[in-house]
């Protein structure tokens, strides 16, 4: 390895959501000096294409291609399965892998979903560090439910309220917003038992690598260091392509389904915050009633909008899958622009003409709409998703209440009304969204919080390397 700097593995959690922020983390590693190993898939290398750029004639890269595995087919649950599979096939193969290399990484920075490489790390003798792709507070509530292991009697009550009284400002949550897996298994059941091991492995591990900000956090980062009882907990974010990086802006996360020169001369002639933005992420498809219900609002509320429609996949086939109402896009002509696919999100968020995020609130697009300094409207559908959108409607004030999964779907005519309410610039959502994202921008300059984090981290990896 090139330079002075130590080597460390990076191993993200093989799906677009979970890479790119973890290869965000990666290049600002390598502009630190840490010579890095990053393992992925073959069907994600494309993904690697932005980093490799970045620094083209670098030997402190290095990748590592392992197969992708099959889903286990002992497992009923499509993640589990995929960790276990990982698992299965990639435990022998960095075993091997690290034994034979003649200058072996001094620590193992891997995803949330990958706890089992605390194991392999106490095997090859370094530390693991945990990339969380969530917040601070997502990160709370999933450590202290699967350690305290919270009870509904009436498993069919889904409004059955659950207190996490250890955690800060003592959340509570409904039984239909506690993470699926824990609700739908039980102790004994393999995929409850293999999930809660990589959560018990994670809340074990060296350290914690978040994707957030003190400025964002504060205290659930305080309290993550506490429940841990060290201090190597660092929050390095939010890591996203620099203000005039437009390549990194439009193109983050592979190419977008429409030109984005299309989306973004659509945008210059819209006046500035009055374009609300509605996407709900890469994978979550919006049934009958969901798209019915946005649809209508949209087209009541008559604000211009972009909407970033979710293609059905082989992935997603399965669910019951929305439909454009027949003459919408003519109805909404002019006022309308429709993605159907890949949205270049980042650039669009950016742009001075957009004022609010519809968003089902996955911690990267929740980072995305702080950045931006956008008003946010939330509408949670799983896993993190609640304690995010809590986040930005209860404690940072920059979110209104759109909708929660199909539990809580809104009428037109109320989200017609929302609509409009987000880009009127009346709300105090719009001005503290504006200083929110002065924040965590300071956060992430030199001397901010975030920067002297990303410091004290790459040090202590060197040290390891003494």
């Amino acid at each position: 390895m090139p330079s002075a700097g130590a080597h460390i593995l990076v191993y993200p959690f093989p799906t677009p959501g979970h890479i790119i922020p973890l290869l965000d983390v990666t290049h600002r590693l390598l502009s630190r000096g840490l010579n890095v190993t990053v393992l992925v898939t073959p069907n994600n290398s494309s993904l690697l294409d932005t980093l490799t750029s970045s620094h083209p004639s670098s030997s402190s890269l290095q990748t590592l291609i392992l197969p992708a595995p099959s889903w286990s087919t002992s497992s009923t649950n499509r993640l589990v399965g995929v960790i276990r599979g990982l698992q299965e096939l990639h435990y022998p193969e960095l075993l091997a892998w690290f034994k034979s290399h003649p200058s072996p990484p001094v620590a193992i920075l891997s995803d949330f979903f990958l706890g089992w490489t605390r194991k392999l790390a106490s095997e090859v003798g370094v530390p693991r560090v945990v990339f969380s792709p969530s917040g601070a507070l997502a990160l709370s509530v999933a450590y202290s439910m699967w350690t305290d292991l919270p009870k509904n009697e009436d498993p069919n009550n889904l409004n059955f309220q659950v207190p996490f009284p250890k955690i800060p400002n003592c959340p509570t949550y409904p039984w239909f917003q506690i993470h699926r897996i824990y609700r739908e298994g039980g102790e004994g059941d393999p995929d409850w038992e293999l999930y809660r091991s990589c959560f018990l492995q994670n809340k074990a591990s060296w350290g914690v690598v978040f994707n957030s900000a003190a400025e964002l956090e504060r205290d659930y980062i305080d309290h993550i260091k506490k429940d841990a009882g060290h201090d190597r907990v660092w929050a390095v974010g939010p890591v996203l392509p620099p203000d005039d990086d437009s390549v990194g802006s439009t193109s983050r996360g592979g190419s977008t389904a429409v030109p984005s020169q299309d989306v973004l001369k659509w945008l210059d002639s819209r006046q500035d915050d009055s374009v609300v933005y509605v996407c709900f992420g890469s994978r979550q498809v919006l049934n009958s009633k969901q798209t019915e219900v946005l649809a209508a609002g949209l087209e009541k509320s008559g604000v211009n909008f972009i909407w970033c429609v979710r293609e059905i996949n082989e992935r997603n086939a399965g669910s019951e899958h929305g439909e454009l109402p027949d003459g919408f896009e003519d109805r909404v002509a002019g006022r309308g622009f429709i993605i159907k696919g890949w949205a270049p999100q980042v650039a669009i968020l950016r742009h001075r003409a957009t004022g609010a995020f519809l968003t089902h609130c996955g911690w990267n697009s929740t980072l995305e709409g702080i950045s931006a300094g956008v008003v946010m409207l939330t509408w949670p559908m799983s896993a993190d998703q609640f304690t995010d959108a809590q986040l930005l409607v209860d404690e940072l004030g920059v979110g209104i209440r759109v909708g929660e999964n199909t539990e809580r779907i809104p009428d037109p005519t109320k989200l017609a009304q929302l609509f409009a309410e987000s880009v009127d610039g009346r709300g105090p959502q719009r001005k503290k969204a504006k200083e929110l994202k002065k924040a965590v921008m300071r956060a992430v300059r030199k001397g901010g919080s975030s920067d002297r984090d990303l410091d004290e981290f790459v040090e202590s990896i060197n040290k390891l390397g003494k």
